[in-house]
């Protein structure tokens, strides 16, 4: 008996061993606060302190006291939305590319429910009247779907939603990615649901160009998600600046670290609803579109793009696949000023 025990705590020893030498070969995810890992940033500012909110289980979450330093935080649902995994199927949690704004004490943050290549997506949206988790006011409430896409029926895809408000204060939500490009539709008071239907203001190339203008890499690119097609555009945001709307967009492609071509566009137009143009005139739902972030000596690609105006300065962010981190998606934010003729410029 002495013997049988003695070899089962030789043998649980062992695997104890083998278990903390397995613990010591894992790649530990560690942090960083200066040059934090993000995918599809966006951010807002509440009593001083910032609060980025980013694709990942939940919604992920950081803070900062100076947009320098970050603190990571908790996923924000409270819980999976049923609706979501029903309407969405294969989403389980992973939460891509929200939206965050306040409007009359209320904070709005749509949400993308997807699974990587298909359209079958939605947009949800939450409301909360406090980003601060530690106040007695912080609940997320979950207000269910606000647009949905249904796979080979519909020609868009329900993510990637940016919220508008118009010179006259009426909401406007922007959403797309590939198939045929970004949508733009007024939403009612309730700021959840479509007045009409959308309509695409930004593409990447018309159909008739595809053959002509996409590179043969990228088709190769388009061909492992065939659904999708080779309309790589997505990720819009509209600002008002001055006179103008200014619409962002992604070209091309994204999560390829080190291979991807990920570049940031932009349109501008007086009216929220277009056509948005280039700088030569060239209407974005057309093809037409200025390129202000791309492929440089410190990225892969720079896409994803939001911006913000906090205390009269433009800030541009983004995220960008880092050369120094072998094409890891890492959180870029830079000034971003308009010059003498309008157009924004990023420092």
């Amino acid at each position: 008996m002495k013997r049988t025990v003695l070899l089962f705590l030789s043998m649980s020893l062992l695997v104890l061993s083998i278990d903390a030498q397995n613990e010591q070969r894992r790649p530990r995810f560690q942090f960083d606060a200066t040059n934090p890992d993000v995918h599809d940033p966006v951010m807002a500012r509440e009593d001083g302190k910032y609060y980025i909110f980013m694709t990942g289980q939940a919604v992920g979450s950081m803070t900062s006291d100076d947009m320098k330093s970050w603190t990571p935080g908790r996923g924000v649902m409270p819980e999976i939305p049923q609706w979501a995994m029903e309407a969405v199927p294969g989403y389980r949690g992973h939460t891509w590319a929200p939206d965050i704004s306040e409007h009359n004490g209320t904070w709005y943050m749509y949400y993308s429910c997807s699974t990587f290549g298909k359209n079958g997506s939605a947009i949800g949206l939450m409301t909360n009247k406090t980003l601060n988790p530690e106040s007695p006011d912080y609940k997320w409430e979950d207000k269910g779907m606000v647009v949905r896409s249904v796979q080979r029926q519909t020609n868009w895809n329900a993510i990637d939603p940016n919220l508008i408000m118009d010179e006259k204060g009426r909401p406007w939500l922007t959403w797309g990615s590939f198939w045929d490009g970004i949508q733009l539709v007024q939403l009612d008071k309730d700021f959840k649901t479509p007045k009409g239907e959308p309509k695409t203001i930004a593409r990447r190339y018309l159909r008739n160009q595809m053959s002509q203008l996409v590179s043969k890499e990228d088709m190769e690119r388009a061909n492992q998600a065939p659904d999708a097609g080779a309309n790589a555009i997505e990720a819009p945001f509209i600002i008002r600046e001055g006179k103008y709307y200014y619409l962002f967009v992604s070209w091309d492609y994204c999560c390829k670290g080190a291979n991807s071509n990920y570049k940031t566009a932009v349109g501008r137009s007086k009216k929220i609803e277009g056509p948005y143009v280039d700088r030569n005139g060239k209407d974005m739902a057309a093809g037409g579109g200025e390129v202000i972030a791309q492929r440089d000596d410190n990225y892969f690609g720079i896409g994803h793009s939001s911006a913000y105006q906090f205390d009269g300065q433009w800030y541009f962010m983004a995220h960008g696949y880092a050369r120094a981190n072998n094409g890891a998606s890492k959180l870029v934010i830079r000034k971003m000023n308009f010059d003498k003729d309008g157009w924004p410029v990023l420092e």
